[in-house]
């Protein structure tokens, strides 16, 4: 089956626009409690040093696309929350890690439950076809994010 550029353009804007509107949705869901809240950049870097973590400033930069200074700011922001911690690195005196606390992993699990919560309610509502679709979807899309190492 040969599918032509123009479709696969049509399809590329509904999928952007359909996953730009679910991001937004879910940020919305996971914010609802103004204590639990955090901005988008600060809730992605404390996600990936708890998954990648312990790691230096550079690595979360790096991970996060951003700038050493900005990843300097952000590490500030979620330490003073008391959502990240600073240890000395054992492999360079001179630099430091960080890596997620009790709070920062307790805070991720109920954004993450608030958020998985609405995608699962709204999931009731489709036939079994349709779920099994949407599970097809959910790994192509994670193969294409893989694919180019989580660029673009």
């Amino acid at each position: 089956m040969v599918i032509s550029p123009s479709a696969t353009s049509d399809t590329a804007a509904r999928l952007r626009l359909a996953i730009v509107r679910t991001a937004r949705r879910l940020r919305q869901e996971a914010s609802a409690d103004e204590h639990d809240s955090l901005s988008p950049t600060l809730t992605a870097a404390l996600a990936t040093v708890e998954r990648y973590g312990p790691l230096t400033p550079s690595e979360l930069a790096q991970r996060e696309r951003v700038q050493r200074p900005t990843a300097t700011r952000t590490i500030a922001n979620l330490e003073a929350s008391g959502l990240i911690e600073r240890t000395a690195d054992p492999a360079d005196g001179r630099a430091c890690l960080v890596s997620s606390t009790s709070e920062g992993r307790s805070l991720l699990k109920r954004l993450r439950g608030r958020k998985n919560a609405y995608i699962a309610k709204r999931l009731k509502r489709l036939n079994a076809d349709e779920i099994e679709t949407l599970d097809r979807a959910a790994g192509i899309l994670e193969r294409m994010l893989e694919d180019d190492g989580g660029r673009g």
